[in-house]
């Protein structure tokens, strides 16, 4: 069976799959058990399945397994803990910017994503930034919000 090796959450990881075109989505919630990323819409058009790699926000459910090699992959596990949240994370929690929280794992890595390369965006970044996930409980002003708090600046 072959397998792929990269880096998970900063740690060397491995992981086999029968089929080179297996989703990494379902890799990291069924062979890793790593359930932060969502499934949504299958198609890469919703956001909820979001992670980083190298650091670039990317849909988990249409990349296959076999395009992780040798690559940097961070889950939203990765990110921040309950006792140390990312910069992100705290900010969502402030702004209460979420409320079914189906999307929010989505949310957070792409916005993660944009202010490691972006430190201080300005609205309408963050708007492009977050343009590919999808909310359907409608708190985007306070997900906005959050990214700029976590920015350091306010809406």
């Amino acid at each position: 069976m072959p397998s792929y090796s990269f880096s998970l959450n900063g740690q060397p990881r491995t992981v086999e799959s029968r089929d080179p075109d297996q989703p990494l989505l379902y890799v990291l919630r069924n062979a890793v058990g790593l359930k932060g990323a969502k499934f949504g819409c299958g198609l890469a058009q919703c956001g909820a399945c979001t992670v980083i790699i190298d650091g670039a926000a990317t849909r988990s459910c249409a990349l296959p397994v076999s395009a992780i090699a040798g690559r940097a992959v961070t889950t939203i596990e990765g990110l921040g803990s309950p006792d140390k949240p990312h910069a992100v994370q705290a900010a969502f929690i402030a702004e209460q910017a979420a409320q079914c929280g189906y999307c929010v794992t989505g949310m957070v890595m792409s916005v993660a994503a944009l202010l490691a390369k972006t430190p201080k965006p300005s609205l309408d970044q963050a708007k492009e930034a977050l343009a590919g996930n999808l909310c359907r409980c409608g708190t985007h002003q306070r997900i906005l919000q959050a990214v700029m708090r976590a920015a350091g600046s306010r809406t």
